[in-house]
């Protein structure tokens, strides 16, 4: 019976995927270590330490259908980790073969070893959700690049911007997250073999050799010393989680504000009955960033656990190694479920640049102030633009009038601009600065 809703059958369709959870269930992680201790045979047969007939046994052996769970459960009750009840079934499914399980291996490496083949599959799924957010995101910061809309600061109309820029700074982390996974990956794909207190002793002059050999099979780095209490990458990777999480809540954050009836310029894709109120039949709620942001609270609620685990004793630490696996699989089903949850959102986003601009409208040319500042500082100084512009602003906003009808009145400005130049400075579209070449530059780095 699962207790969080992140892995029950009915929730955790809003809060994960199955996809995440198939990499880091138990049947899944007992299979990764069943793969860890039936490389270390191959390497120990073909090294000539067990011998080869034996290897290959045991190769075979190591299904998780070899395994019964009820023997796992006990073992685990009784010894506190899975691995000595794992060796047992599998040395039991080898045969006479069996005795040369697990040679010169402890819990932890194991135990380490499957948790970085699960990690690396993590990854891969994330990488692949970050790919296509980015290029979702390049593609909407490129149709709307000239789509106008008021840009806000402190939840205020500030000056006007582009959607399509919007989406280009959305975009933008993901190109910073995927190069830190590229660099990750170097640090926590790493095979963990050093035996029961980290020499190896077990393996005389072998130790180095068969870690180096299982690392190889297993397509993983091999460290300069045994990482046992060393947990800076599995850490790091959890952290790593957390800024991905961070960089979608954001977006939903947006999402949400940009919903709203009272603004109405972005709404989730539509899809019948989602986001639907059981007693108000016109709601279309933002479900999918709800969730997005449910899960990035939870997410990097689960980094400083991954961190406080760092302060490991000595050769093996008594407790903080056990809380990793509390929280790194969730953390890495609740991330993949909000990319998800992104990656739609990116994909069909539904925009409605006529409501952007009848916004940009509705402070009748406040917003765009400080072009007409802007526009008159050459001439009589910026000092006195601002004092002139401010005055105009004040009275735009007393009177209820258009900022253009206010500007017309002052006879500074009346002396320098005619109607038609002041309307030119108060067209939002003039005033977008750099916006195209600052999308063009995320565009051409998402490739």
């Amino acid at each position: 019976m699962p207790v969080n809703p992140a892995d029950s059958p009915i929730l955790g369709t809003l809060y994960g995927s199955d996809a995440m959870r198939s990499v880091f269930d138990e049947t899944a992680y007992f299979q990764r270590m069943l793969d860890v201790e039936a490389a270390l045979a191959r390497v120990q047969g073909r090294l000539g330490i067990i011998p080869a007939e034996a290897a290959a046994t045991i190769v075979a052996a190591a299904k998780v259908e070899n395994l019964r769970t009820e023997d796992l459960a006990a073992s685990a009750r009784n010894v506190g980790y899975p691995v000595v009840g794992l060796v047992a079934g599998l040395s039991k499914a080898a045969g006479d073969a069996g005795a040369w399980t697990h040679w010169g291996a402890t819990t932890q490496d194991i135990m380490d070893t499957a948790t970085v083949l699960q990690v690396r599959e993590g990854l891969d799924l994330v990488e692949a959700e970050l790919s296509h957010i980015l290029k979702a995101l390049a593609a909407q910061a490129d149709r709307h690049r000239t789509t106008v809309m008021a840009g806000r600061t402190h939840l205020q109309q500030a000056l006007p911007v582009t959607f399509g820029l919007k989406c280009a700074v959305w975009a933008m982390p993901f190109l910073a997250h995927l190069e830190r996974l590229k660099q990750i990956r170097s640090r926590v794909q790493m095979v963990e073999f050093a035996g029961a207190a980290g020499t190896l002793a077990s393996l005389g002059d072998q130790g180095l050799p068969v870690m180096e050999a299982l690392a190889a099979e297993l397509g993983l780095g091999a460290p300069l010393a045994p990482w046992h209490v060393c947990r800076d990458a599995v850490a790091e990777v959890v952290g790593f989680l957390g800024l991905v999480s961070g960089t979608l809540a954001k977006i939903a954050t947006d999402i949400i504000l940009l919903a709203q009836t009272e603004v109405g310029e972005v709404a989730e894709p539509y899809v019948a009955g989602r986001g639907a109120s059981s007693t108000m039949p016109q709601k279309r709620n933002p479900i999918a960033s709800e969730y997005i942001l449910a899960a990035a609270r939870m997410v990097q609620g689960l980094v400083p656990v991954m961190l406080g685990a760092m302060a490991q004793d000595h050769e093996r630490a008594t407790g903080p190694w056990q809380a990793e696996a509390l929280a790194l699989p969730q953390a890495f089903v609740l991330t993949h479920g909000a990319l998800l949850h992104t990656k739609s959102i990116a994909e069909g986003m539904v925009v409605d640049a006529a409501r952007m601009r009848a916004n940009l409208d509705i402070t009748h040319g406040l917003i765009v102030s400080e072009a007409v500042m802007m526009g008159l500082a050459p001439v009589i100084g910026r000092g006195e633009a601002h004092h002139v512009v401010k005055h105009a602003c004040d009275i735009a906003l007393t009177q209820n009038i258009p900022l253009a009808d206010a500007l017309g009145r002052d006879p500074v400005v009346a002396e320098r601009l005619d109607r038609a130049a002041i309307e030119r400075l108060i067209d939002p579209g003039n005033y977008l600065g750099s916006t195209q070449g600052f999308i063009d530059r995320v565009v051409a780095a998402a490739g």
